[in-house]
């Protein structure tokens, strides 16, 4: 496991090689962020990216989504995986919103993850993106980089690699930290060909060492 100074070289890296990192799904106010979000959960955000033009054109408001056949919908997402679950729980979401929060996207955690389809990791990203508020949003990426490098432990829950993450990172910095190792994960340690060669956490890094080893038997 890394210590604190570990740690803290490691977000210097993160920060010295992707200083711009923020949220790559396109939206333009909480809702659509909510609902981008909620669409996001198994698929990429390029995907989504590429759908949600023609869907924020159509649907703006909570009442435009519930205002449609289930069906319409569906059609209208059916590029993403899980088509089906997602544009149901966008019309419940929305059902939600009218009913308890005047059509307005809830800012605390707690009540958005009340809504349908919206978890911890969802509830976390709207609020940090839309509302500011200091999260760390544990996604593929964020669990994969935490536990190759050494910050979380391989057998950690993901709530409990948010939780290690919350101790061991300055509150300060817990949203750009989560934008951070989304980039690092998504563009340089990926999952299937992690670029360990070129890695300036290679020194920290146990898995990329191993990695490294196996590599040159290999050769």
């Amino acid at each position: 496991m890394l210590n604190r100074k570990q740690i803290d070289y490691c977000l210097d890296v993160f920060e010295e090689m992707f200083p711009e990192a923020e949220c790559e799904l396109n939206h333009s106010n909480p809702f659509e962020l909510l609902v981008a979000v909620v669409l996001s959960a198994q698929a990429t955000d390029a995907l989504v990216n590429k759908v949600t033009p023609d869907l924020f054109a159509k649907y703006k408001t909570p009442q435009d989504y519930v205002s449609v056949p289930l069906e319409e919908l569906q059609q209208d997402i059916k590029r993403i995986g899980l088509y089906r679950n997602k544009a149901k729980n966008i019309q419940k979401l929305s059902q939600t919103l009218l009913d308890q929060f005047d059509g307005q996207v809830p800012q605390t955690k707690m009540e958005l993850e009340s809504l349908a389809g919206v978890g911890r990791k969802t509830a976390n990203v709207v609020a940090s993106v839309a509302f500011d508020e200091p999260a760390i949003a544990v996604d593929t990426h964020v669990e994969r980089v935490s536990k190759r490098l050494g910050i979380c432990r391989w057998k950690d829950s993901v709530l409990e690699v948010e939780k290690t993450l919350m101790r061991k990172v300055p509150v300060d910095l817990w949203s750009v930290t989560h934008h951070r190792m989304i980039f690092f994960g998504r563009y340089h340690c990926k999952a299937q060909r992690p670029n360990c060669e070129e890695c300036k956490l290679l020194e920290l890094c146990r898995e990329g060492q191993k990695r490294m080893k196996k590599r040159e038997k290999e050769k």
